[in-house]
């Protein structure tokens, strides 16, 4: 099942890329703001399953600007640091033993397409795939984890990374919450759709040069591990948002060391949901 959150109103994407108004085919069942329906994930999976031939909008009459968020306003977010092993490397610092934790705060989230202004600083790029739960919880096993994830979405965990490094300790939630460096979509895509949703491949490019590529069968910690950790400590809630780290290829790792500047296009993809695309223009 594919979803995604268009003018504002959460759509059922059909195989043969019809767009669905889930609310509107249900008359009002669900909610049509998208962050709502994750506490009711297990009723609208089988509720989308019957609304597949109903009529709807042709997925490529579809304006980028149309399309939000897959999760606009989650309770949590979460993201992993550190969480290949290679990333690790290019970064200097040794592979952690347990998950690396920060936070992005909610201002910073947005859509798949656009413009992101640029603040002062240096501002790095992290392709990642991101899981929004379904079916929240406490103390979830490996086993279970992705029986609670509602879907799997690309995102982008920009780092201005001289704010980062700056004062007594690293400012890494600071650092990464500008407006528009959170940016998710376009689509949320449900486990199932994959063959196997531990092995999933994502990519980045600034002006069509390839600068990340990877594989999420190389996290130290894969989505059912990172899951049943951060559940130990915190019940995890619907809608809840977690990046889970980022592949090498980072421009704070290249020698020399490269930013994104305005003018930049910087593309990302994550297999099976596809590309985002944002500009990147200069700050006051």
């Amino acid at each position: 099942m594919r979803l995604a959150n268009i003018s504002n109103r959460l759509m059922l994407v059909t195989r043969d890329d019809r767009v669905i108004d889930v609310s509107h085919e249900t008359e009002g069942r669900f909610s049509p703001r998208i962050q709502e329906c994750y506490g009711r994930w297990d009723e609208l999976r089988e509720a989308a399953g019957e609304l597949e031939t109903a009529t709807g909008r042709a997925l490529l009459g579809i304006a980028p600007e149309e399309f939000g968020t897959p999760a606009p306003q989650p309770r949590q977010i979460f993201a992993i640091g550190l969480n290949y092993a290679a990333h690790a490397a290019e970064a200097g610092l040794a592979v952690p033993a347990d998950i690396t934790v920060f936070t992005k705060f909610l201002s910073s989230l947005s859509g798949p397409y656009g413009s992101i202004v640029l603040p002062p600083g240096t501002v790095d790029w992290e392709v990642e795939l991101v899981a929004v739960m379904g079916s929240g919880g406490a103390n979830i096993g490996t086993a279970d984890a992705w029986r609670h994830v509602a879907g799997l979405t690309a995102g982008q965990d920009l780092s201005e990374r001289t704010r980062q490094s700056s004062g007594p300790a690293p400012q890494y939630s600071l650092a990464k919450s500008f407006p528009g460096f959170g940016p998710m979509g376009p689509f949320l895509v449900t486990p199932d759709e994959y063959g196997d949703p531990n092995s999933i491949d994502l990519s980045c490019t600034i002006n069509g040069e390839q600068v990340q590529t990877g594989n999420t069968m190389d996290m130290v910690f894969p989505i059912p591990e990172i899951i049943a950790r951060l559940s130990r400590i915190t019940p995890l809630l619907p809608g809840d948002v977690i990046f889970t780290g980022t592949p090498p290829g980072v421009g704070v790792g290249r020698v020399p060391q490269r930013f994104l500047a305005p003018g930049d296009e910087l593309v990302t993809y994550v297999q099976g949901v596809g590309e985002m695309r944002h500009r990147m223009t200069p700050g006051g």
